[in-house]
């Protein structure tokens, strides 16, 4: 297990990236999962738009692992191409069938349990 700690007056969007910055290659989390874990189980919508403000970010984080809780790629039209998030997840190996991960709930990882 790995813990995180934060610094004093990190923002929402900077603790965001470093759980994604942990989500294991071959494994999704969800924006939710993200969410709960930093306490702020209602904001699943802004770890969304801090997955659409990463692309710029130096250095990267791995925000194509980061999906709905269904297992969905919403995020996609964020990758330069429709199909751009759906290749990053297929080169891990990760299935991925009409926009949804196929075997979701075998390889989400939640970072409440995998995270002190």
């Amino acid at each position: 297990m790995t813990k995180i700690t934060f610094k004093k007056g990190n923002d929402f969007y900077e603790q965001v990236y470093q759980v994604v910055s942990l989500v294991p290659f071959g494994r999704v989390t969800t924006y939710g999962a993200i969410a709960r874990y930093l306490g702020s189980a209602q904001s699943s919508r802004v770890v969304g738009y801090a997955m659409n403000n990463s692309h710029a970010r130096v250095p990267k984080v791995p925000a194509h692992r980061v999906v709905n809780r269904n297992g969905m790629l919403t995020g996609k039209h964020f990758f330069g191409s429709d199909n751009a998030m759906q290749r990053m997840l297929e080169a891990e190996g990760i299935i991925v069938e009409n926009d949804t991960v196929m075997s979701f709930t075998a390889l989400f990882w939640d970072p409440a349990v995998y995270l002190l």
